[in-house]
């Protein structure tokens, strides 16, 4: 049993930091700030034409997204936040909550005059923005969806037995985050920020009804080795009108499906040329 929780915990701590123990450091700032929900929520703005927002997965802030952002700068006007206590952006007294996130989403928007926008998210900003397409339909445009999920349920059986294993000392354990601990100007705070994002992993999520209903084009993205299995992705893509025979007469759906060869959930983001073909 020590055994089976010692491999379950190497997974998942790569999962959660492949990227972010690798790329994560204190960039030069070249953002700006915008009051957000009672926050300082920190952004950057690259390219022109149709503007794009993307949303950082857990733990991650605007470099830890790596070449994807510059390459969709190339025809999109990028909006890149970083979410409630992550990177810029300080954290507040507020839990951490797909719907508080999503509405810092749509806050942002208006607070920078964004009526309506494509939003591409990664991991946790995928649930973050599947959510902002459920509660406010009219400010996405495109979902593009990628390693991410609609319920806890569709979490591969090793993320989830060890989801109740998560607690503060084993995070502080790892260099990462013990680093992010020592260079706080609150040590405490940053703890308490780690709860939180515990306190999320057990979120209730079950979202099937609500994406049953979804009106928004989304584009799904997902590894063959990613976080969510595969029999979950289909199920979404098929909830979204996908998986229908498409030489018969019938109008493909709006809604698209993209299966990486050979790619873990770190990997989709790290193979920009492939998930941005």
């Amino acid at each position: 049993m020590y055994t089976k929780k010692i491999s379950i915990s190497k997974l998942v701590i790569f999962l959660i930091l492949a990227i972010t123990s690798s790329l994560f450091a204190q960039q030069e700032s070249n953002g700006k700030y915008v009051d957000v929900n009672g926050m300082k929520m920190y952004y950057e703005v690259s390219g022109k034409d149709d503007p794009l927002i993307v949303l950082p997965g857990a733990h991650m802030d605007i470099m830890t997204m790596g070449k994807i952002i510059p390459m969709l700068a190339e025809t999109h006007k990028v909006y890149a936040l970083e979410f409630q206590g992550h990177g810029h952006t300080e954290d507040i007294d507020r839990p951490i909550t797909y719907e508080n996130l999503a509405d810092d989403v749509a806050d942002f928007m208006d607070a920078v005059g964004l009526n309506k926008a494509d939003v591409f998210g990664y991991s946790m900003g995928a649930q973050v923005g599947l959510q902002l397409a459920i509660s406010q339909p009219q400010k996405v445009n495109k979902l593009i969806f990628a390693s991410g999920a609609y319920d806890l349920e569709g979490w591969q059986p090793a993320y989830t037995e060890f989801i109740p294993m998560m607690t503060v000392e084993m995070f502080l354990a790892m260099p990462f985050f013990a680093e992010k601990h020592m260079q706080s100007a609150n040590p405490d705070a940053y703890v308490a920020f780690l709860k939180k994002m515990i306190a999320l992993e057990h979120e209730p999520m079950a979202w099937e009804e609500d994406v049953k209903k979804l009106k928004t084009p989304v584009l799904i993205i997902a590894g063959d080795s990613d976080v969510a299995t595969l029999e979950h992705i289909v199920a979404m893509f098929r909830l979204l009108g996908g998986g229908v025979m498409g030489d018969m007469g019938n109008p493909l759906p709006e809604s698209r499906l993209a299966i990486l060869p050979a790619t873990s959930h770190t990997a989709v983001i790290n193979q920009p040329d492939i998930l941005l073909a």
